[in-house]
């Protein structure tokens, strides 16, 4: 193609450069802040290019549906969240981790983006694909905090590293979602005491 995307490429997932980049940080920009503000069910691909100052036919041809735009906007917060944290213990590592989804799931907007896409997800198979990737890229993110500790034998070999990332943050989303309980800094303390003495103990193993 002449603007050198690949027509076998789905929706959304070529990396764009220049101004094409730009459009694109706009659309997803006004797509997340529609989830935040309405809720999936409220997303409209023609509103969407209205709130970002895009042409319809740009946002139509890019992404064609709202669940490939969703996808997306996935896929970017995943490229674009923080780097994981290095203390040199196991703990200290968790903690950083809990502490950090904490901060994301307590954050007016991002917090808000969730819960809207985790709904959609219940009952939309493309989004709950794109929320999957999402978390797994995040978890491979963070798993090697866990095999570093196992090399210093702070956990047995053949622990599941990438379990022990998802019970970090497996307590924080159950707060968020289901108990209505405060989502402060001290259940993200817990929570990774708990998975890395659970790792210790071979729970994971």
């Amino acid at each position: 193609m002449a603007d050198g995307r690949d027509a076998d490429a789905d929706p959304g997932t070529v990396r764009p450069g220049g101004r094409t980049a730009r459009v694109r940080a706009a659309v997803l920009r006004a797509a997340g802040d529609t989830l935040a503000e309405q809720g999936f069910a409220h997303l409209d691909l023609a509103d969407i290019a209205r709130r970002a100052e895009v042409g319809k036919t740009t946002v139509y041809r890019r992404w064609r549906t709202v669940t490939a735009l969703v996808a997306d906007l996935l896929t970017d917060m995943a490229e674009q969240s923080l780097p994981r944290t290095e203390t040199g213990s196991l703990l200290g590592d968790l903690t950083a981790n809990a502490r950090l989804v904490r901060r994301t799931l307590t954050d007016p907007r991002q917090g808000a983006l969730f819960k809207a896409v985790i709904a959609a997800a219940t009952c939309d198979p493309k989004t709950a694909e794109a929320l999957h990737r999402f978390y797994e890229i995040r978890v491979e993110e963070w798993a090697p905090c866990v095999q570093q500790a196992i090399d210093r034998g702070e956990a047995p070999e053949g622990t599941d590293t990438h379990e022990v990332i998802r019970a970090v943050s497996a307590p924080l989303y159950h707060r968020l979602l289901t108990s209505g309980l405060p989502l402060d800094e001290a259940a993200a303390d817990r929570a990774a005491e708990a998975a890395a003495a659970a790792a210790r103990a071979g729970a994971y193993a």
